[in-house]
């Protein structure tokens, strides 16, 4: 955008001439946007300014967060902001719209990492009434399409693992396993249901959580607080997985199947409810419920922890680069994931057991932990084996 707004003549690279031209427009625009700001007309906007600039645009925000996103700005410390310090910081950014300068500072870069355990992104009543909503989710489900489909071999290789690994059988020995069995193509076995899962259970949760905000807040206009959000994140998280939850169970029957086993998604699911009835599909429920809660809050604390300590260091206002933003979350995420995933092997675990096995009532959280965890963690896989497991899931984030 900055060049397209900088580039007069279209020749693909900026003059100094055509620098000098746009920084003395983009200057003239900055200031009348400045001047919209400014209430009182003393030439500075202090915190109760912005807190009005905010409410005009149908954002309701406390003098806490206002007071943080004016010190991104503030350089001398004064708390209020001069032009030039307003200029600054805005000059390289070439929308002069103050909804899209909010915009970037209220939604940071969409990780997908292929649990959705994450706590929803935030949007005002103007963005959801303007559709902005639906195509930041739009763009957030083909995003994970893509990175999901490129590392579904690592999933596969995860799942299989989980199920089947033991100390004698390392990755390399998997792998050649699985290439033998059903040939390169078979690394992708399971993907077509876990992309298509994409859809509900990201639009579900985003009902869930505008619902439960609302709820949390009542009559009040304000705006969540960090711990807030991780009660609503994990409400609509419970309610999603619930929903969807049969097509997880699906997913991770089809990735181990054999060559032949199912000539479908809907022979699957035939076969799965014939042999054992609708509690097939809810395998491993509870312990994936209870999986939301540490995953959620520690993706949230660390990713907020990281991104305030970064707040802090660079209040002269440097805008956070979108490899940081990717760093906070795959680093969140990842602390997540680890501290959440013995419910995650007991979950793949009961999700795969056969269905002639007794497990008992799905939602029976002492008989399925009971069941799970020896064959799981202790007879099985051992500690060593959970840790090899973890390794992959982790890469597997990585990559995405």
């Amino acid at each position: 955008k900055f060049l397209e707004h900088s580039d007069q003549n279209k020749s693909g690279d900026i003059s100094i001439g055509e620098f000098i031209h746009y920084v003395r427009e983009h200057e003239k625009s900055l200031r009348l946007q400045f001047s919209h700001l400014d209430k009182n007309k003393d030439g500075m906007i202090d915190v109760e300014e912005l807190i009005k600039a905010f409410k005009e645009l149908g954002v309701e925000v406390d003098r806490t967060e206002a007071t943080k996103l004016l010190q991104r700005m503030d350089q001398d410390g004064s708390l209020a902001i001069s032009f030039d310090e307003w200029r600054d910081f805005l000059l390289y950014a070439p929308s002069t719209d103050i909804i899209d300068i909010i915009h970037y500072w209220r939604h940071s870069t969409y990780l997908d990492i292929g649990e959705d355990l994450n706590v929803p992104d935030d949007f005002t009543p103007s963005e959801i009434a303007s559709g902005q909503w639906w195509r930041h989710l739009l763009a957030g489900g083909i995003a994970g399409a893509v990175s999901r489909t490129c590392t579904a071999p690592l999933d596969r290789l995860k799942v299989y693992l989980q199920v089947h690994g033991t100390n004698q059988l390392g990755v390399k020995d998997c792998l050649k396993h699985l290439l033998k069995e059903g040939g390169i193509w078979s690394l992708w076995r399971g993907n077509g249901m876990n992309v298509m899962k994409i859809a509900p259970e990201t639009a579900i949760k985003f009902m869930a959580y505008e619902q439960a905000k609302k709820l949390i807040r009542g009559n009040n206009t304000r705006e969540v607080s960090i711990y807030e959000r991780f009660v609503a994140g994990s409400v609509a998280g419970g309610i999603s997985q619930t929903v969807i939850y049969p097509l997880e169970v699906m997913k991770t029957r089809l990735a181990l199947r054999k060559t032949g086993e199912f000539s479908s998604i809907v022979d699957a699911a035939k076969k799965m409810y014939r042999k054992g009835g609708w509690q097939t599909f809810y395998r491993g429920y509870v312990p994936n419920l209870l999986g939301i809660i540490p995953y959620a809050g520690i993706d949230l604390a660390v990713y907020e922890t990281i991104k305030n300590s970064y707040l802090r260091q660079h209040s002269g206002g440097e805008a956070p680069s979108v490899f940081l933003l990717l760093a906070c979350g795959t680093v969140s995420s990842t602390c997540g994931q680890v501290c959440s995933y013995p419910l995650a092997l007991v979950r793949t675990r009961l999700q795969a057991q056969g269905v002639d096995d007794e497990v008992g009532e799905p939602f029976g959280v002492i008989v399925n932990m009971h069941l799970a965890a020896p064959s799981c963690i202790g007879c099985d896989v051992g500690t060593a084996t959970l840790g090899s497991n973890v390794r992959w899931w982790v890469l597997s984030v990585l990559m995405m």
